[in-house]
């Protein structure tokens, strides 16, 4: 965090909320956006997925406050929130993930007494990178200190999620928060979403480099299909299950067991990708470990066809940026995140990146209207408390 952030932070904490003279002193902490390199869509369905966290941050300022009151201010928003109740919101939207998360540690038995906290960040809402995750972890992981709960990183991750599919009522799988507890710098975690094991491996492809693509088609998972999707992956396992007991989830089938287990068209085709995702993600897990970029790149390519025809979470603008990058010799690409908008991940050999952005931004506009945006990323950690002693 660089301390004119940190200064931004606290004073418009000091500023916005004055009111009592028995306040807390100010702790600052930040949570990363995440990219997924493969494994979309499977994080509810019992699947591998190998995400990594990204050097676009969140970043928050935390105090108690005596009050019993959870005073909220966006500086994205210019928007101040102030309750005892933790209720949904339905004019301050953003809330809603802050207040999910006091909702989720209550049950938990957790203490949350009242607090102010102020939060700015750089992670490209609606562009399908987790903005609403890092919003709940690191709410989640700022409080664990502020109020000692005492629990670990991935407690943090599923509480998180909780608050999510509960309050916010998007019933996402366990992907964003849990790679955004447990990042290390460099590294993706291959995890295997059912049982929540989880290993580290290095990211690192000499001589070539991942970029985003985002369609600027803001999307919301809350408005999307996406919950529709993830009741059709259930409905899916149900039946698979009534006839194979000892298949949990749908990435534990086989196609011969799909294919006999009466499944309607459209969960047939979801079931096509989650199980075409659980190869594609070992394929890229080993390609990465051999350096093999050319075979990462197709994985995604095949990814991405899956995701548009078999999961049908594309959109014609993200459909047209992948096969743009395709047509120029790219390595891979695809869509990432919920769908229905957001941001396509692009690999490619290292120095193209911004002559490709340039002849395609021109074209995009005359085709869509949109002005698309280039975001060039490193890996990063996760969340994180940032301490750089006091201001002067």
């Amino acid at each position: 965090m660089t301390l004119s952030i940190r200064e931004n932070l606290s004073s418009s904490l000091s500023r916005t909320f004055t009111d009592t003279p028995d306040l807390g002193s100010i702790r600052f902490f930040s949570a990363p956006g995440r990219v997924n390199i493969i494994g979309e869509h499977v994080d509810y369905a019992g699947g591998l997925v190998f995400p990594a966290a990204i050097d676009f941050r969140t970043h928050f300022a935390i105090r108690t406050n005596q009050l019993g009151l959870f005073r909220l201010y966006s500086l994205d928003f210019q928007s101040e929130f102030v309750t005892k109740d933790v209720t949904y919101s339905e004019e301050r939207p953003w809330a809603n993930y802050i207040l999910g998360v006091v909702s989720e540690a209550r049950k938990l038995g957790l203490n949350v007494e009242g607090f102010d906290l102020t939060f700015t960040g750089n992670i490209p809402q609606g562009a399908g990178l987790s903005s609403s995750a890092a919003l709940e972890v690191g709410v989640a992981f700022a409080l664990s200190k502020i109020f000692h709960w005492d629990i670990t990183l991935e407690k943090i991750a599923l509480l998180s999620q909780a608050a999510e599919n509960h309050f916010v009522g998007v019933n996402c799988g366990i992907m964003d928060q849990f790679v955004i507890a447990v990042a290390k710098p460099s590294s993706c975690i291959s995890l295997n979403t059912e049982s929540l094991e989880y290993s580290y491996h290095s990211l690192d492809l000499p001589g070539y480099e991942f970029y985003l693509i985002d369609s600027q088609v803001p999307h919301s998972l809350k408005e999307s299909a996406y919950n529709d999707r993830r009741k059709e992956v259930e409905s899916a396992t149900s039946k698979c299950n009534k006839l194979s007991p000892e298949v949990r989830t749908l990435s534990q089938a086989d196609f011969s067991l799909i294919e006999k287990a009466g499944l309607t068209p459209n969960e047939y085709k979801r079931a096509t990708h989650i199980l075409g995702e659980r190869s594609r993600a070992q394929n890229v897990i080993r390609s990465l470990k051999d350096k093999d970029a050319e075979k990462v790149g197709k994985e995604l390519f095949s990814c991405h066809e899956s995701l548009s025809k078999n999961f049908q979470v594309s959109c014609e603008e993200t459909d047209f940026i992948v096969e743009w990058f395709r047509s120029e010799n790219v390595l891979g690409a695809r869509m990432i995140g919920g769908g229905f908008g957001g941001c396509v991940l692009v690999l490619d050999k290292e120095g193209r990146s911004s002559s490709l952005f340039s002849k395609f931004e021109k074209e995009y506009f005359q085709k869509f209207g949109l002005n698309a945006k280039l975001y060039k990323f490193s890996i990063s950690e996760g969340v994180r408390e940032d301490t750089y002693g006091p201001l002067q």
